[in-house]
């Protein structure tokens, strides 16, 4: 069965005034964090690969990463894709917004693989790693017998997401007792404390489930998605210009309409990411971490 990790790394490099620091090198042969997700959708069953760039970052990463994966995807009989995310490639029937200056955001980010993608898919940020456990997690849940409303979505103890050098916002799931997502409360300024975590003096269970937006989709989800962008565009007329047609708020909108069940998969592995420079380093070692304990070999894919 055909099944797709979709990366979405059009945004890359935008929080570092053009910099792509998402692309530099994070393992000891040159791996980038991309390079593992890669890995480790490939190991879980994946069998397609889209990287979701634009047009203006191609040759930087072609050179960082997409070559060299094409190569190493070809000898394991996996497809490799991409898709572009640009503000004019819109939906039939909306027209371009001349002074708009940037894409969509994510919603729109997903759209651009209508027509390359026709299989169920995972969808992941470029710039973060999540383990293992919820590739695995995804890829049974999408080869299962399900509906095409069902989708699926992990879920990181929330301990596990946690910053050392601040606060940091996560989507606190609400499921019911089938683990199906009832709601998403967005909880802002999270920070560790010596009994756990809390949120503005107000103390937060540790082990509550975040969603860390690491969806698994349908392909008759990609029709619900430019449906929504029409209405999303129609319904912000007066913040044209910046407004942003986010995945998981889409999804929740459905969500509430009783359109789609989304499917809590809870995973044990820890995450990280590249938001600012300074996290590399914590990068770095975690992934020397990763290696030492034997979760990964040195050379990655060898």
């Amino acid at each position: 069965m055909k099944t797709s990790l979709v990366i979405m790394a059009a945004g890359i490099g935008s929080r570092f005034g053009g910099g792509i620091k998402q692309l530099e090198p994070v393992g000891p042969n040159g791996e980038i964090i991309m390079d593992y997700s890669i890995h480790d959708a490939i190991e879980a069953g994946f069998n397609k690969v889209v990287f979701i760039i634009r047009h203006d970052i191609e040759d930087a990463f072609e050179e960082a990463i997409g070559r060299r994966i094409k190569n190493i995807c070809s000898d394991l009989g996996v497809e490799v894709a991409y898709a572009f995310q640009e503000k004019d490639n819109l939906p039939d029937g909306i027209d371009p917004v001349e002074d708009r200056t940037k894409p969509w955001g994510t919603g729109q980010a997903v759209l651009s693989i209508s027509g390359i993608v026709n299989e169920p898919f995972v969808v992941i940020n470029a710039d973060d790693y999540y383990g293992k456990s919820a590739f695995k997690s995804i890829h049974e849940f999408l080869t299962s017998e399900h509906a095409d409303s069902e989708l699926c979505m992990a879920g990181f103890i929330l301990k596990n997401t946690l910053s050392e050098n601040g606060g940091v916002t996560r989507g606190i799931c609400k499921m019911d007792s089938d683990s199906f997502l009832t709601d998403v409360v967005e909880t802002k300024n999270i920070i560790k404390t010596s009994n756990g975590c809390s949120a503005n003096d107000t103390e937060i269970d540790v082990e509550s489930l975040v969603s860390m937006n690491m969806w698994g989709l349908t392909p008759e989800f990609i029709n619900l998605l430019k449906d929504g962008f029409v209405e999303f565009f129609n319904k912000h007329t007066e913040d044209i210009l910046t407004a942003e047609y986010l995945l998981p708020i889409y999804i929740d909108e459905l969500l509430h309409k009783g359109t789609v069940s989304v499917k809590v998969l809870s995973t044990p592995d820890k995450w990280f990411g590249v938001t600012y420079k300074e996290d590399k380093e914590l990068v770095v070692n975690s992934f020397k971490e990763l290696i030492t304990s034997g979760v990964y070999k040195e050379k990655l894919f060898s």
